[in-house]
């Protein structure tokens, strides 16, 4: 197994982020007697204080410790308590091995804690949004007070105190169809229940277009541009469905996510509970539970969804950076920071990154995740960030 995913399965497991099956790849790992080798040279190669050969201990310590470090405990009778235990014991251990009082995986890079990372760095992006009322009227709902934003065709819509953008049908008699869009700019996010008490949430540089009630529509439909992730009310006699970059998802309750950025290869859809029917063009496929549907030029293709956390993590306010490629990381990291992304030459198309971090930290504090993988190297200048081998 290689180092890097030894860190991020650690990672992911002391975070409570782990799944069952990368909790098995632990366990199965640190099980291994084969394995021993490599997690001596891992102690020894990534976490030893380099500049200070003093704090070496003697072979005989050293095998001593390790042999703690992989010990079963017998006493537990479940394997995910054995794996945590043995966890807790590598965790203490490794602080003596480094004396320095200090165990850290999540912001370990190669430079020297007294030396700064980077010269400049970008505060996270916000919860806020633009809503477009029909009369062609903004509202900026960053800075709007919670309450009563305004009330039209017997409609009230009211922000809360926790931000979220709700719709209150209060009658149903004599109403007109009229839309709103819901917009966010690079490093906002924002959340909206629409009138039929169906919950969107809206990634960063992302808009959704909606009536303001679906009183008297056979339908529900909504447009989306960018990203969302869509908890929608069940309702048979009136269909959800939702236009985002030439395809349509038809549903009648489901929870899924879409990412149709201009800037994506392909939008993507991915269904977590319930099912949908998607169609583009002349073709229609049935998404179910766990399933992924990748649509570009060359036709639908669905699959197995292989991570659905690195899929949701954005509404979760997290970065899943687990064995996700390094473009598509850097494309998140774009949208969230609002920062523009330059590489240089010799910077693989290959290289995947690793990690789970908050999108609630500062912009260094997640590339130095991906930096600890020794694969590249970043430089933050302003508003953008050079990425080098």
């Amino acid at each position: 197994m290689e180092d890097y995913r030894i860190i991020y399965l650690y990672q992911r497991f002391t975070a409570k982020l782990a799944t069952r099956t990368e909790v098995e790849e632990l366990d199965a790992y640190l099980e291994n007697p084969e394995s021993h080798q490599h997690l001596m040279r891992l102690l020894e190669n990534e976490f030893m204080l380099r500049e200070n050969p003093s704090n070496e201990i003697n072979p005989a310590s050293k095998e001593r410790i390790f042999n703690e470090v992989i010990a079963q405990p017998q006493e537990h009778k479940m394997k995910l308590f054995k794996l945590w235990s043995r966890i807790a014991i590598a965790a203490s251990v490794t602080v003596l091995i480094f004396g320095a009082g200090l165990f850290y995986f999540e912001n370990n890079t190669s430079t020297r804690r007294d030396e700064p990372a980077y010269t400049s760095d970008v505060k996270p992006g916000i919860q806020g949004a633009t809503l477009t009322l029909a009369n062609g009227k903004k509202v900026k709902l960053t800075s709007a007070a919670n309450g009563k934003i305004t009330e039209e065709s017997g409609v009230l819509i009211r922000k809360d105190a926790d931000g979220q953008l709700i719709y209150e049908v209060k009658e149903t008699t004599g109403m007109g169809i009229s839309f709103n869009t819901l917009s966010t700019s690079k490093g906002q996010t924002y959340r909206v229940q629409l009138p039929d008490g169906s919950m969107v949430w809206l990634n960063a540089a992302s808009s959704l277009t909606y009536p303001t009630s679906f009183a008297s529509l056979k339908e529900r439909r909504v447009s989306l541009s960018g990203e969302a992730y869509l908890e929608v009310a069940k309702d048979k006699l009136h269909p959800f469905i939702l236009e985002s970059k030439g395809q349509e998802i038809k549903v009648l309750g489901t929870h899924f996510n879409v990412n149709s950025y201009a800037d994506e290869p392909a939008t993507t859809t991915t269904l977590l509970e319930g099912s949908v029917q998607l169609s583009s063009g002349r073709k229609t496929v049935l998404l179910h539970p766990g399933e992924q549907s990748l649509n570009a030029i060359s036709g639908i293709n669905v699959s197995k969804a292989s991570d659905i956390e690195s899929v949701t993590d954005w509404k979760d306010g997290d970065f899943n950076l687990g064995d996700v490629e390094l473009r598509t990381v850097m494309r998140k990291i774009a949208r969230w920071y609002d920062v523009e992304v330059v590489y240089s030459q010799g910077v693989s198309n290959d290289i995947r990154s690793v990690g789970m971090i908050s999108r609630d930290k500062q912009l260094s504090s997640v590339l130095g995740i991906i930096e600890a993988s020794g694969q590249v190297k970043f430089r933050i200048e302003g508003k953008k960030v050079y990425v080098s081998k």
